[in-house]
């Protein structure tokens, strides 16, 4: 007899069916026995009244490994809809011992460290795994909207030779007795891959060595990444990104439903021309002084809290961003030099995204580099490639984690992830 995950039994009333997970909970009451078995895809209700079944049962403890062959029965009041009567319980390994916290329970009610010091097991819980089934539904609906859109899924090194790309710290290592880098993004191969396929993406993981101990920043983090050649300006970009979002939210809600529900989260909607400001303006809107260089996070969320209020929406774009705040690649704006043709991306008040256009001109490199007093040579493998012939292109990454967490409203963007690494975490 082959197994039957929960989500099937609905269809299996009055047959006889073998299903196997785990000990979600046991209910020994005086005349009767409840055992919860949790799978992959939900909960089960075994009724148990045998005394032989039911003396096995209480030797078996929460989260041991069982076996059930019993009959489908419909109850309205069990997990959707049926239980199973008559059953036989079989261990498929030893008792298992309980983990520091009961998983059966709505909401894990240890703090976070602690779920994270033990989160093979804390990951079991219906909520924190309910997370994870979200962020790979987005990572399908990343794919499949650019896949749609005739983008090439690449992947690229994530150990470098040099540490120049973004700024940020870097993580250094051996590479054979010389050293080497874990890479900060895919920016300059996405950038080079462009000469090949004009259109591409990645999912990877990239590599942040900044000291920061924030509820969200994380050293390694997921970034959906994509780039497209042959663009006007950032707006093309940034109409890819829009519709990128959609077709990730959409994902979400065809695959991961039950997550969402088990969350209590309703997907937002993306607008079909998501609202956009320039710099300049959102400076004024956030109440900031005209001089600041750059947002800082009460800025992010006083324009998020307007989008709302303004627009209706969950998403801004920030557009214009200070060229001495931009990396050297990036393309300014034409009209206003000291402007960059730019952007992020707001989420509910949070910086989700940065892209832009970036410059495609061997010359304008080189130009760039020296106006900010770096030199060349570091740059020579990647600067190659514009001595070739690149089209106008630009692009974007989305920080998956931070994605999640915004749309979930996980006060800590370690809720979401599996196994977080961070300034203090190297386990498990």
């Amino acid at each position: 007899m082959q197994r039957t995950l929960s989500h099937h039994l609905p269809a299996q009333i009055g047959t006889t069916v073998r299903i196997a997970g785990w000990v979600h909970r046991r209910r020994l009451l005086k005349s009767v026995a409840f055992l919860i078995v949790r799978d992959a895809t939900g909960l089960t209700q075994v009724v148990v009244t045998d005394p032989a079944v039911r003396a096995e049962l209480e030797k078996l403890p929460e989260e041991t490994v069982v076996e059930v062959t019993a009959t489908v029965t419909a109850n309205d009041t069990a997990p959707a809809g049926v239980e199973l009567t008559d059953p036989e319980v079989r261990p498929l390994g030893p008792p298992a011992v309980p983990p520091p916290f009961d998983l059966y329970r709505p909401a894990l009610t240890a703090s976070l460290p602690t779920q994270l010091d033990n989160a093979p097991t804390a990951l079991r819980h219906p909520t924190r795994s309910a997370a994870l089934r979200i962020s790979a539904a987005a990572v399908a609906g990343f794919r499949a909207a650019l896949d749609a859109r005739d983008f090439v899924e690449i992947h690229t090194p994530k150990v470098v030779s040099s540490s120049t790309e973004s700024g940020a710290n870097v993580f250094a290592l051996d590479w054979f007795g010389g050293p080497a880098y874990l890479a900060q993004s895919p920016q300059f191969y996405k950038q080079l891959m462009v000469g090949v396929f004009e259109r591409v993406y990645e999912v990877g993981p990239v590599f942040r060595a900044e000291p920061h101990d924030t509820v969200r920043h994380l050293a390694q983090y997921t970034s959906l990444d994509a780039e497209l050649g042959f663009v006007t300006d950032h707006r093309d970009v940034m109409r890819v990104l829009r519709d990128t979002l959609a077709g990730m939210l959409g994902t979400v809600g065809d695959r991961a439903g039950a997550a969402l529900a088990t969350l209590g989260v309703t997907p937002p909607q993306v607008p079909t021309e998501i609202p956009a400001v320039h710099f300049t303006e959102a400076l004024r809107i956030a109440g900031a002084p005209a001089d600041e260089p750059d947002l800082a996070p009460a800025h992010e969320r006083a324009l998020g809290e307007w989008a709302r209020r303004e627009h209706g929406s969950d998403f801004l774009f920030v557009t214009g961003y200070p060229m001495a705040k931009r990396p050297f690649y990036t393309h300014p704006d034409p009209a206003r030099p000291a402007y960059s043709n730019g952007f992020d991306l707001l989420f509910r008040g949070l910086e989700l995204v940065t892209g832009g256009q970036r410059l495609h001109r061997h010359a304008d490199y080189l130009a760039a580099l020296a106006a900010r007093g770096e030199p060349v040579e570091p740059y020579a493998g990647y600067l190659d490639a514009f001595r070739h012939g690149m089209p106008p292109h630009g692009g974007f990454a989305i920080g998956l984690e931070r994605f999640v967490a915004r749309l979930v409203g996980a006060a800590n963007i370690r809720e979401v992830t599996a196994f977080p690494r961070d300034l203090h975490r190297l386990t498990p």
